[in-house]
């Protein structure tokens, strides 16, 4: 059985900050248009309850907020209707603690946080163990996804489960966050094998 069939609400976030860069220092990242578009059209494909963008600078939420605001328009809805409907699923947030609370007064339930990273970690799951595990029967998800050079290693920590990597057919690991997010959410919630 996969997450949609088991009536799990899942949500997605794309972290901005705080995330590394390649020196390993935290940052604050840049807001693409290709990560709002690309992801919201994922999450509205799988399902997912809600598309969380988070960034502590307001300069960038505003920006968020106007190029998704376009699209709720009457003439953004003409100019792509399909469009529209998957960035309807985008809430931009301030913090990973504001949305976590956000999902929790929405839900009465905190929700069970499960992060991602590139990078490997010694204690992770695969998407196939996070369908079965019985915290998701009573509790919303939320997935983490960092931007730059992935999350911090705290919200490594933090969260209550951290997924394996993507493994490809080379070395090289550094996806475009847009397609991780694919990825998972075809993994967790079509049910394709890890």
């Amino acid at each position: 059985m996969t997450m949609a069939q088991s009536g799990v609400n899942a949500y997605v976030a794309l972290v901005h900050h705080p995330v590394y860069d390649k020196n390993h220092k935290v940052v604050a990242t840049s807001v693409t248009n290709l990560d709002i578009h690309d992801i919201a059209r994922a999450c509205r494909t799988y399902g997912i309850k809600g598309y969380y963008l988070i960034h502590p600078v307001s300069a960038q939420r505003e920006l968020t907020r106007r190029i998704v605001g376009h699209w709720q328009t009457s003439e953004g809805m003409a100019q792509n209707e399909s469009r529209s409907e998957a960035l309807s699923l985008v809430r931009v947030s301030d913090s990973i603690e504001e949305v976590i609370r956000n999902i929790q007064d929405e839900h009465h339930a905190a929700p069970f946080v499960v992060a991602t990273s590139a990078r490997p970690r010694i204690k992770t799951i695969t998407t196939s163990e996070l369908i079965s595990r019985e915290e998701l029967k009573t509790r919303p998800l939320l997935l983490l996804f960092g931007t730059g050079w992935g999350l911090v290693d705290e919200w490594l920590e933090r969260a209550d489960g951290l997924l394996a990597p993507i493994v490809g057919s080379s070395d090289y690991n550094h996806l475009a966050v847009r397609t991780a997010v694919g990825i998972i959410l075809d993994r967790l919630l079509a049910g394709a094998r890890d």
